[in-house]
Parts: structure tokens; sequence; C-alpha cells
């Protein structure tokens, strides 16, 4: 990288954009969720299980159109996309605080999501054009860390705005937020792709760059292993508030209890930032990814049987949720390091992967919902399960140990001949 980037942008105040950038995701559905019922009931919506449709119809549209951002990020540079598509992240969350029924509000989240898209590729691609092997995992954990923030304290600010205004202030507040970050963007984010490392905007390029991502045994596995982590969890925030209301009767204290559990997660990424570099992407997240499917399997077999109290409900979940921090960034990583020569593609390649499949998986994991945790649990065992065979098919049944690639340190990958 140009010392023009690194005099320009410390690597705190990257660290705190990139974070920030992708921190707009999580408050684009966390600060929704005190909300849904005051929502559905404005809007006409009595079925509880449809008021989880203003999250997945947001993911829905993010995961759509990183399609697009993938191919344009890598022919037109970083900024330019992040710029529009953050714009159009601001101006639909404004709308919809106008919107007159809950079919409009849904399509005015799903096109905000589709700004939202440009984020959720462009921030992984930034990092990948500055960064690689474990010092990319660093990173990559410390962003994770700041974004979890905001999952702790997105729900109580939720909470605030409904005490002190309607529910479309929410909307108001995430429009003015993501506008000021937009601001911060264009005035000291630079360019990070030189011209000439850029891909034609080609049928033809765009097919080649899409090949290299799908050919990558590696890359594509642990790909797919995050689309499963990342339905678990999106199963539970679309069920988190009538698990931790309807079953547990926290009433406001909601916000609280959800808030304790994303602190974890952003413990579990500080400390995977500290400790990546010694012990290895690898061995940090499948040693997390077993312990994540065997209390999640634990989870299960306790809410089949009607013994899960709210301190042992809590006490699982939160083991499972700390692992799930040391996992996913590490995952990751490691399907963005063998594709740096593409890397806005292999972004929103997996972005597409991992958001609508998560999406999806998590919809119908929440629609599931039948006044007990035994369908979240089931997703968050099952989902464990199909994550490790992804990382035995890409480590070619080996655990723990240098996959084949990769040099000792995870730092310098062997780049299969495309």
């Amino acid at each position: 990288m140009s010392d023009h980037f690194t005099r320009v942008l410390s690597r705190p105040e990257f660290i705190a954009l990139i974070a920030a950038l992708m921190a707009v995701n999580a408050l684009a559905i966390d600060v929704m969720l005190p909300a849904l019922p005051y929502m559905g009931e404005a809007l006409g919506i009595s079925n509880e299980n449809e008021r989880q449709f203003v999250v997945s119809a947001y993911m829905l549209g993010m995961g759509l159109a990183v399609l697009a951002f993938g191919p344009l990020t890598d022919r037109f540079g970083r900024r330019g996309p992040l710029l529009v598509g953050v714009a159009i992240y601001v101006v639909a969350a404004i709308i919809a605080a106008f919107a007159p029924n809950f079919t409009m509000l849904l399509v005015l989240r799903f096109i905000q999501g589709m700004g939202a898209a440009s984020v959720r590729v462009i921030s992984q691609a930034v990092v990948r054009d500055r960064y690689s092997g474990r010092e990319m995992a660093e990173v990559m954990s410390l962003t994770f860390m700041v974004f979890m923030a905001i999952p702790i304290i997105a729900p109580g600010i939720g909470q605030i705005l409904l005490l002190t205004g309607p529910w479309q202030s929410i909307f108001f507040f995430m429009g003015l937020l993501a506008a000021a970050l937009w601001v911060w963007t264009f005035l000291r984010l630079p360019e990070t792709l030189p011209v000439n490392q850029r891909r034609p905007l080609s049928a033809r390029g765009i097919l080649d760059s899409f090949r290299i991502v799908f050919t990558n045994r590696v890359a594509i596995s642990y790909g797919l292993a995050g689309m499963f982590l990342f339905g678990a969890l999106f199963g539970f925030i679309t069920s988190a508030q009538q698990i931790y209301v309807d079953i547990y009767g926290l009433g406001v204290y909601f916000p609280v209890a959800f808030a304790a559990m994303a602190g974890l997660m952003a413990i579990s990424s500080f400390t995977n930032s500290k400790v990546v570099r010694r012990f290895g992407m690898r061995r940090l997240s499948h040693g997390a990814m077993l312990i994540f499917t065997a209390f999640s399997g634990l989870w299960l077999v306790l809410a089949l049987n009607d013994m899960l109290p709210l301190w042992l409900f809590f006490s699982l979940l939160a083991i499972i949720m700390f692992c799930f921090g040391w996992s996913a960034s590490n995952m990751n990583s490691l399907s963005m390091e063998p594709l740096g020569n593409v890397a806005g593609t292999a972004a929103s390649v997996f972005g597409f992967i991992q958001t609508v499949g998560g999406a999806l998986i998590g919809s119908y994991t929440g629609q599931l919902f039948d006044g007990t945790t035994v369908p979240t649990a089931t997703g968050y065992f099952l989902m464990g399960v199909m994550a490790l065979v992804c990382i035995l098919i890409a480590e070619k049944g080996r655990l723990f140990g240098v996959g084949e690639g990769y040099s000792k340190s995870d730092a310098a990958p062997i780049m299969d001949a495309h």
C-alpha cells in the first residue's frame, strides 16, 4: 500500500472507520428489535412471526446486491461504490419513516439493505487490500470487536427512542448516523485499489473472477461454513425478542440481556485479536467450532426436556456466542486469504452466500418459533455440524493443522493455478 494511505489514515483510525461502516448493518438489524411489536401494531400486522420480515427483507436486499458491488469495486475502486451505497442506505432509511403500510416498509428495508451491501463487500476488500495472513485476522478481529459494540447498545438505543418518540424516530436515527459515516468516509478514506490492479467490467472478466472464487476449495468451503454460522445467528436474532420477552418475561430488560450477549462476542473478538498471531486462525476457529457445536447440542437436549431456566439458557448461550466470535472472524479471514487478486468479487460472493443463505436459514428458523427455544437450539446444532463438515472439506479431513496450500504461519497462501 502507498505511503499516502499510511500517512492519511492511521491504523487505529482505519480500524475504527471500517468497524463503524460494518456496524451500520448491525445497527439496521438490532435497533429494530424493540420496535417490532409497535411497527406491527401500527401497520396492522397481527401475526407476531410476520414482524420478523422487517429484519429478513433488509438481509435479503443486502445479500442480493453484494453480487453487483463485488465486480463494481474491482473495476472502479473502493471509494466510489462505497459512497454510492451508503447514500442509498441513508435515503431509504429516511423514507422508510414515512412508509404508509407494511408492504412499503418491507420494500424500503430491502432497498436499505441493497445500499448496505456496499459496506458488506467493500469494508472486507479494503482490509484485504492493506493486510494479509494473521495480521489480516488480527485487524478483522478488532473491527469485529468494535462492530459488536453496536448490538450491545442498539436495542437499548431503540428502547430509548421508543420511550421518547414514535417508532419512526428509529429510521431517522439510522439515516443521520449513516450520513455522518458517509462524510467521514468521503473525507478520510483514500482509494486502496490501484488503477493497474483493477479488473475489467466485462462478462468475461466478471465470469473469470467468479471462477477463481468458486474453484478455490479452501476459500469456498470456509465461505459456506460462515453461511451456516450466520444462519444460526440470524435465527436467534429474529426470535430474540420473543425468547427473552415471551418465554422468559424480561420485558423492558430485553435490551440488557441482548447487550450482554453481544458484549461477550465483542470480548471474544478482542481476545482473538490478541492470540491469533500466536496460535493461528485454524487452531482457534476449529477448536471454537467444536465447542460451539457440542454446547448447542447440550442446549437442544435440555430444551427438549424442558430443563432450561433463564440462568442456564443464558450460560449456555454465552459459551456458544463466545465461540462464535472466535470462529466467525477467523473463518472470514481464511475465506478471503487466498483471493487477494479478486478481493472485491470474493467479498461479494461470500457476502451473498452468507447473507442470503444465512437470512433464509434464519428466517426459516424464526418462523418455526413455537413458544420454546427448541427451534433455535436445533438451528444452532445443525448449523454447527454443517460448518464442521465444510471445515473438514477445506482441510481434507484435518483439523487444527495447516491445510494444503498454506504455509505454517497461516500467512502465505500458495495460490492454485487459475
